[in-house]
């Protein structure tokens, strides 16, 4: 996004841009970016702006990212279709936005103060920050929970859950006398397990080892033994590199284990319709926020730079791949008679400039502003 002063009429500043890099060179497909008649207020408000509104460039594109970012995530298995979601006012994609631009006067009333639209839209953004904190907190805490069990219903015999796996019939219920205790046994040990089981400790149920089930590593084993011998059978196994499992059959516990997975599972779906729903929306709403950001930005350094009365033309250039070193040049020459300090003393493009930015940034002698549409880290694509 770039700015240069009106020649007769802003319409031959954009014409004469256009035939040095669209239509003379081929460098680049440009746009007008059109601005409403904003209150330009004084001076000193005009240096307080211009810095204020560079921090707030920077912390509504990272609330749009983020936005952008959770959506993928949430997407999850369905995130190659992101892009299409990315929408901004319900149909349009981000480069159609901003290519279309026009101000919205029903969010930001020109006639308001530029320091008042910049408080709108530095709370507007501040708001969905906070509604995406509080939003992704709750389905993170929901769909971790759930990929927890989920975990537990299917790893290793060694830590995975076991009430989907044993049945009623597999344990000796409501003896004074014994208890059936379940065991994990390496596949590689199962022989030496029916060996040993039933002379690991006295007070051993004969044959009362069966294998309930295994996995790629392991058998699950049940054996009843005398409760006042569990202890020393516990130690027996241990000694033997076989793994006792602590579980108590509870019929009811059971049930309510496999209904919390039901449950987490019907809740999560319950929960990302609207969500992403809430997602698409307020992407929408934080990238127009941004985008009037923008505008508001080449507005104010606009008139800090070409002064009054507002006479420039705000447009925007998409270069072509390769394009652009060569377009920087064509610009350079185009607009240098506009602030022939910036090719002094200091490398194009590396200047600071006392009272209009607190920092070093990208400097030219024409308004500039980058927009990287480029939302959502590859990993998501």
């Amino acid at each position: 996004m770039i700015a240069a002063p009106g020649d007769k009429t802003c319409q031959q500043t954009y014409d004469k841009l256009n035939v040095m890099t669209s239509k003379q060179n081929g460098l680049s497909t440009n746009y007008k970016f059109n601005l409403p008649d904003l209150k330009v207020g004084t001076l000193d408000t005009l240096v307080g702006l211009s810095d204020d509104l560079g921090k707030l460039d920077t912390y509504c594109e990272s609330v749009t990212r983020k936005v952008a970012q959770y959506l993928g995530e949430v997407l999850d298995d369905q995130r190659d279709k992101l892009q299409e979601n990315l929408l901004v006012n319900g149909d349009m994609d981000m480069n159609t936005y901003l290519t279309r631009f026009q101000w919205d006067l029903a969010k930001y009333p020109i006639k308001q103060s530029l320091k008042n639209i910049t408080d709108i839209i530095g709370k507007q953004a501040s708001q969905i920050e906070q509604d995406l904190r509080s939003k992704s907190q709750s389905y993170n805490s929901l769909k971790g929970n759930l990929q927890n069990l989920e975990r537990k219903a299917t790893g290793s015999l060694l830590t995975r859950y076991l009430g989907d796996i044993v049945k009623k019939e597999h344990f000796v219920l409501d003896s004074e006398y014994l208890n059936t205790l379940l065991v994990v046994v390496p596949k590689v040990y199962h022989q030496d397990w029916v060996a040993k089981y039933e002379k690991l400790t006295d007070m051993i149920v004969p044959r009362s080892s069966q294998v309930i089930f295994e996995d790629d590593e392991n058998c699950l084993c049940t054996v009843t033994v005398f409760r006042r011998v569990e202890d020393e059978f516990r130690h027996k196994c241990r000694e033997n590199r076989f793994t006792v499992r602590e579980f108590t059959y509870n019929a009811e516990e059971l049930a309510a284990g496999k209904n919390e997975i039901k449950k987490l599972d019907a809740d999560r779906k319950k929960q990302f319709g609207p969500l992403v729903k809430w997602l698409k929306v307020n992407f929408g709403e934080c990238f127009t926020a941004w985008i009037h950001t923008k505008a508001l930005r080449v507005f104010v350094e606009s008139v800090l730079r070409y002064g009054l009365p507002v006479n420039f033309q705000a447009m925007l250039i998409l270069p072509h791949k390769k394009t652009q070193r060569r377009l920087r040049e064509v610009l350079n020459t185009l607009y240098e008679h506009l602030d022939n300090n910036a090719f002094q003393g200091m490398e194009m493009g590396q200047v600071e400039i006392p009272g209009l930015l607190a920092m070093t940034t990208d400097y030219y002698p024409y308004v500039f502003y980058k927009i990287n549409l480029d939302l959502v880290d590859n990993s998501l694509r």
